[in-house]
């Protein structure tokens, strides 16, 4: 906001008397009291712009239902309808300056959509700002309906419409390039590791599958939670009775957030548990700390195994996209993973606050709202961000070091495991800790303590077979 339009002021009334409003914004009274009296400093644009955005939805799904229903006349409806479609479109965004931190239960931000749909649609009709005439903010845009219903009927829609849009096709991408990278190596032999040991052999193809069905399990957890999200506050206005509402104004308003949303959206049985919890909202967030923990494992794998370039693992080349010291030449380090590392942390402490908020609802009100609308959406929104740079400008253009990986492979003593079958476990393990201990190979150790000879080793080190157990022989 520039600073000379905070010189020009307009008086605006609400219940609690007169506040100056800066001339050239659509906001009222009540929205200007929250901006005075919560000047808590948060980035709040990755919760406001989705929220705002589905809070238009509702508004104009409820000046719909009330014209339907006649309670609304048609030259106070459509403009209302048109401003609230400004709203939606994010024409409007500068209107809208609440950050997260404010009342509980979102009547702030509530008010907020209220006051600029009403003198927006005023101004439509010819009319100056803040004159509530002939359509009042609550008597017109507020009709039917409360924040206690209306905030979390937009929370639902503003999470799913994300996690449909932005995260879920970011995630489905991710797993098609690990799924093209399983399939391109399921030949590549490589080290296995376990404890950040050496440990039998398999495919690089194999590793990654890993990955894949990882994301896979997030995914289905992620689907399964989001169908919870479906039902719909809208209706239980106050405390979940639907006071000073018309019967028919929830199915209503449903059947159109549906329509403009195309998500399955359904009219929330009890509206009680509706308004005073958000456990739908909890389990989409769990969904999205699983999916933090599959990033966070995949991404410490990786990095690891693109260690070095020479004195680490090696066995991966990650893209070089920038310089990584300001004092090393010619350093390139692991960023993305360190990027997607970092979100996946704060994808944990905001699972955390959205666990511990809902806990918090008190009788027929959660007053937590705020804070467990931006926790889940900036989750969405930061995974679906850095997910979709992980996969370009790392995995995609990810290869293996083959000369790096056949040179590993062939110092592995954990390959001594195939013998197992031949030669026992106990006598298995001196092989191994003599090719340790004198620096030689298997061969050479099975050969010089007299347990193999060449011959019968090169039949028994049968690496192919070792990558594919119910190919190994009996014993």
């Amino acid at each position: 906001m520039k600073k000379s339009s905070l010189q020009k002021k307009r008086i605006e009334t609400d219940s609690l008397g007169e506040i100056d409003v800066p001339t050239d914004r659509y906001w009222g009274a009540q929205t200007q009291r929250s901006l005075n009296h919560f000047a808590i400093s948060l980035e709040h644009f990755r919760w406001r712009q989705p929220l705002i955005r589905a809070l238009g939805i509702v508004k104009k799904a409820a000046a719909q239902s009330n014209h339907l229903l006649g309670l609304l006349p048609e030259n106070l409806a459509k403009p209302m309808i048109i401003a609230a479609e400004e709203v939606i479109k994010g024409d409007l965004d500068d209107h809208f300056p609440l950050g997260v931190f404010q009342t509980g239960s979102g009547t702030h931000t509530n008010m907020n959509l209220n006051e600029v749909i009403a003198n927006r649609a005023n101004e439509l009709l010819g009319h100056p700002l803040g004159a509530k005439t002939p359509v009042h903010p609550n008597d017109h845009v507020n009709l039917g309906q409360s924040s206690n219903d209306v905030f979390p009927t937009a929370m639902h829609i503003a999470v799913l419409e994300n996690l449909e849009h932005h995260l879920l096709p970011a995630l489905i991408q991710l797993k098609l390039s690990f799924s093209k990278k399983e399939e391109g190596y399921k030949q590549l032999i490589k080290v296995g590791r376990t404890h950040l040991q050496d440990a039998a052999p398999l495919t690089l193809g194999q590793e990654i599958s890993a990955w894949v069905a990882q994301l896979d399990f997030a995914l289905d957890a992620i689907n399964q939670h989001k169908s919870k999200a479906y039902p719909l506050a809208i209706g239980g206005t106050a405390v979940g009775t639907g006071l000073n509402t018309h019967p028919q104004f929830a199915e209503n308003a449903v059947e159109l957030i549906k329509k403009e949303t195309l998500i399955p959206f359904t009219n929330a049985e009890n509206k009680f548990f509706a308004l005073s919890c958000h456990d739908p909202l909890v389990e989409i967030s769990a969904g999205l700390r699983t999916l933090a923990m599959a990033l966070l494992k995949i991404a410490n794998d990786i990095r690891w195994l693109a260690s070095g370039p020479r004195c680490g693992i090696g066995e991966l080349m990650l893209p070089q996209n920038e310089p990584g010291s300001s004092i090393m030449p010619g350093k390139v380090n692991p960023t993305q993973c360190e990027a997607l590392s970092m979100v996946c942390a704060q994808v944990f402490g905001n699972d955390a606050t959205v666990a511990f908020a809902n806990s918090q609802g008190s009788f027929q009100l959660n007053t937590y709202k705020p804070v467990i609308a931006h926790n889940v959406l900036e989750s969405i929104e930061l995974l679906a961000d850095t997910i979709t740079g992980f996969d370009h400008y790392c995995v995609q253009g990810m290869l293996p070091n083959t000369a790096r990986i056949q040179d590993n492979l062939d110092k592995n003593l954990m390959l001594a495991t195939a013998l197992n079958v031949y030669i026992g476990y106990d006598l298995a393990a001196e092989v191994a800790k003599f090719a340790y201990e004198h620096d030689v190979t298997l061969k050479t150790a099975c050969i010089d303590l007299g347990v193999a000879t060449a011959e019968q080793f090169d039949q028994w080190m049968d690496i192919n077979k070792m990558i594919h157990p119910s190919e190994q022989p009996a014993k």
